[in-house]
């Protein structure tokens, strides 16, 4: 009888851990909820050419998912210009890519969905991006302000991803615990930085295949996706 109650009180946590709703839910940008990657190829492609060069397919995968010092690091060495004036080309990049944003962007399948229902079950939401501030703004007409209640920035953070520094800054602005947050990924960079904060991560490749990683959630869509959904990735029973 005693371990006939003990399975049921275990049974009952695993239902409420399995059913419950996540403290806040951390959305990348980038190839997550909308289709920017391919913005960025062309502006990316265009700078190598306005440099005189060509950008390799293998030198612009390498880049999904990364900070612009990186970006700007893995096209120098790629061009074999390593002496190039980075913030020139930062300047002339980011003014290509608000150009292109500034056209409007495609949402991933499911993305929006997912996020009007999180935003209708009350739920927290940051945006966790490694875009900086400047092209953010002209994102937001897309993505639409109202939606997120916390904006984590590239360039505005201790280290940017694959550190985990970036989800542990938006859980922190919003006052709930990092363990509590699902995290929605679309990159390796991208999810590393997630795993490594704590969250639950939820990952759909966009560009790139992703590894089965261990706490990691890897699906094709974020089609279907809901809060519901979400609270299932809480599956760790506490000792």
């Amino acid at each position: 009888m005693a371990f006939g109650a003990r399975s049921f009180r275990y049974a009952l946590r695993r239902l409420a851990l399995t059913s419950r709703q996540p403290a806040a839910v951390l959305f990348d940008m980038d190839g997550t909820l909308v289709d920017s990657e391919k913005v960025w190829d062309i502006a990316l492609y265009e700078l190598a050419a306005h440099a005189g060069g060509t950008l390799s397919e293998s030198a612009r995968l390498a880049m999904i998912g990364s900070a612009m010092a990186t970006t700007m690091r893995i096209l120098r060495d790629d061009l074999g210009q390593p002496d190039r004036d980075e913030p020139a080309d930062v300047a002339w990049l980011e003014h290509r890519v608000e150009q292109l944003f500034a056209d409007g962007l495609i949402w991933r399948p499911g993305a929006l969905e997912l996020l009007l229902a999180v935003r209708a079950a009350g739920l927290p939401t940051a945006l966790v991006t490694s875009t900086g501030r400047r092209l953010v703004e002209v994102a937001l007409n897309t993505l639409g302000r109202e939606n997120f209640d916390v904006i984590v920035c590239g360039d505005e953070v201790s280290a940017p991803k694959p550190d985990p520094a970036p989800y542990r800054t938006a859980a922190d602005l919003l006052g709930v615990k990092i363990a509590e947050c699902v995290a929605i990924e679309d990159s390796l960079t991208g999810m590393t930085s997630a795993l490594a904060s704590g969250a639950a991560v939820l990952a759909v490749p966009a560009e790139l295949e992703l590894p089965a990683t261990d706490g990691v959630h890897l699906r094709d869509t974020l089609v279907g996706v809901d809060p519901a959904f979400l609270g299932t990735l809480f599956t760790e029973i506490p000792a």
